[in-house]
């Protein structure tokens, strides 16, 4: 998201709106799998947690069927791989509020 966006007053608004939704949905998906030491999360949950919200923001929808997520670094710089999300499955009957 490019600044001009991020300063959008209803870009932040519909970012508050939605925070605690995708957190919801990514906390699911997070459920069972083993946390990492330095977080207590596993690993990709922050990629997953920003990538959801721009998507959301920026397609005013949820995403739906399988998204690649990208490769990324932890905060020791360690490269962490790419994964596959499975929407469809972490999402359920989960809708967007108005």
């Amino acid at each position: 998201m490019g600044k001009e966006e991020q300063d959008n007053p209803e870009q932040k608004r519909k970012k508050v709106l939605y925070t605690s939704l995708v957190q919801q949905i990514v906390d699911g998906w997070a459920l069972g799998k083993p946390p990492l030491q330095s977080t207590g999360k596993p690993s990709g949950y922050y990629r997953l947690t920003n990538y959801l919200m721009e998507y959301i923001l920026h397609n005013n929808i949820l995403p739906e069927g399988i998204h690649p997520m990208p490769e990324g670094r932890d905060r020791n710089n360690n490269l962490e791989p790419s994964f596959l999300v499975d929407f469809d499955s972490i999402i359920g009957d989960i809708s967007l509020p108005d």
